[in-house]
């Protein structure tokens, strides 16, 4: 029987600028160092059964990357993501692993918290522009796409946007400010560079430097508290109820060793 486990992951520091295929390359190489037993598919070009989810765009650091992977042999799903993260490059870390008890998870990733830091730019101005993001009934940008260009509504896609005070980190003689962004999963997509474009459509705000992207948390949007939810907790949840995999029965029934 095929186990499947779902793991969360970061690209941190340096790393933010590997491209989604660095990174398969990048996890491909561990799973073989840590000699996971992944499922294969079928047909006449068998590869490893592993599903990526809504990947962050090239550039953008991210606490909260989500794949799938099947194996042929059940394992404890802690022990494999230590042995994963031990095997990949720091700041590509594996922080999270829970055995895939539901299914559709990327059902569950409708919408992004992501963090943007803003040097040069006076948290008064941040907010000033915010405030007409905010009063908009629309706001379009334009991005090239591989069709070409497209114009497209990014406000509809914002559910909040919020200027933070500057950061403690800041050296005092340069401003600074942080925007905290939750932003729908839509079809065309909409990604902070998107809202950047329309802060300076509306309110003329134009870093002088690129901005620092950081993608916090994604999952399912919770409409009453207006907050992102784990996408990992309904399998967690579901984990309590079922019984242990063979592998997780085997550990705890392993006898321990000599005392010393």
């Amino acid at each position: 029987m095929v186990q499947r486990i779902r793991l969360r992951y970061t690209k941190r520091g340096r790393l933010r600028f590997t491209s989604h295929r660095d990174f398969q390359r990048a996890f491909e190489r561990a799973l073989r160092r840590a000699e996971v037993p992944m499922a294969y598919s079928a047909g006449f070009t068998p590869h490893p059964r592993v599903s990526y989810a809504n990947a962050a765009p090239t550039g953008t650091g991210s606490e909260a990357e989500y794949l799938e992977i099947a194996l042929a042999e059940p394992r404890d799903p802690e022990k494999l993501r230590e042995l994963l993260d031990e095997s990949m490059p720091t700041g590509l870390d594996i922080i999270d692993a829970v055995e895939a008890r539901t299914s559709g998870l990327a059902d569950r990733l409708t919408a992004s918290v992501w963090e943007l830091r803003l040097d040069g730019v006076e948290p008064t101005e941040a907010e000033r522009a915010v405030t007409a993001f905010l009063a908009a009934e629309t706001v379009e940008v334009q991005r090239r796409t591989k069709n070409g260009m497209r114009t497209f509504d990014t406000r509809g896609a914002v559910v909040s946007l919020e200027a933070l005070p500057a950061p403690a980190d800041r050296p005092l003689d340069n401003a600074c400010a942080i925007l905290r962004l939750v932003v729908r999963h839509l079809t065309p997509a909409v990604r902070p560079d998107d809202v950047l474009s329309g802060l300076r459509a509306v309110a003329d705000l134009a870093p002088p430097v690129p901005s620092a992207v950081t993608r916090l948390a994604q999952g399912l949007f919770d409409e009453e508290s207006g907050t992102v939810t784990d996408p990992l907790a309904p399998d967690r949840e579901a984990d309590t109820a079922a019984p242990p995999t063979a592998a997780v029965a085997a550990d705890a029934k392993a006898p321990e060793g000599p005392a010393a």
